[in-house]
């Protein structure tokens, strides 16, 4: 649900690291996806998210895969 957090900054640690993640890493992924695709969004409409966990040496790890449709800007 979209503005489902409280404040600003999440405090509880899984939703806080999400979060973290999005701030350091958005301008990266956006120039990637402008890099791959052109001039447009990701869409949160058309949109899939799936979470699975991933065997490594050093113990699990979670696998977040973002699938949204892309939109090209359209000027007018």
């Amino acid at each position: 649900m979209r503005g489902s957090l409280e404040g600003d900054v999440p405090v509880d640690p899984t939703i806080y690291r999400i979060h973290e993640v999005t701030q350091v890493y958005d301008t990266t992924i956006k120039a990637l996806i402008n890099e791959e695709f052109g001039d447009g969004i990701m869409s949160a409409i058309t949109f899939n998210l799936d979470i699975e966990r991933v065997e490594s040496d050093e113990g699990p790890r979670v696998r977040i895969t973002y699938d949204g449709k892309f939109l090209p800007y359209s000027w007018g």
